[in-house]
């Protein structure tokens, strides 16, 4: 699966505890191997249209949407957010 990473993603990454971007770099291995592992338990966000979430551990999550590409009929993956829970308050 193609990924991309938002800027806003990005500099949210960053501000991550070192332990957490460890961990977070793990997820999302596992992610682009497959995306339903039962340990991410990603799912749709209510209430929000085409946005889902993922788990980092227990505190951490991780928003995404798809895009599907018209030239390569390729789905990308984008990556919006990461953070505590509050990242759900904007995903």
């Amino acid at each position: 699966m193609i990924c991309r990473r938002t800027a806003h993603f990005k500099k949210a990454y960053q501000a991550l505890p070192e332990h957490i971007r460890k961990k977070a770099a793990k997820a999302f291995v596992l992610f682009q191997e497959n995306p339903t592992h039962s340990s991410l338990g990603v799912k749709k966000m209510q209430g929000l249209k085409g946005i889902w979430e993922g788990r980092i551990n227990h505190q951490y999550r991780f928003t995404f949407h798809y895009e599907n590409q018209p030239k390569t009929g390729k789905t990308t993956c984008v990556f919006r957010n990461v953070d505590n829970h509050e990242c759900l308050k904007n995903p």
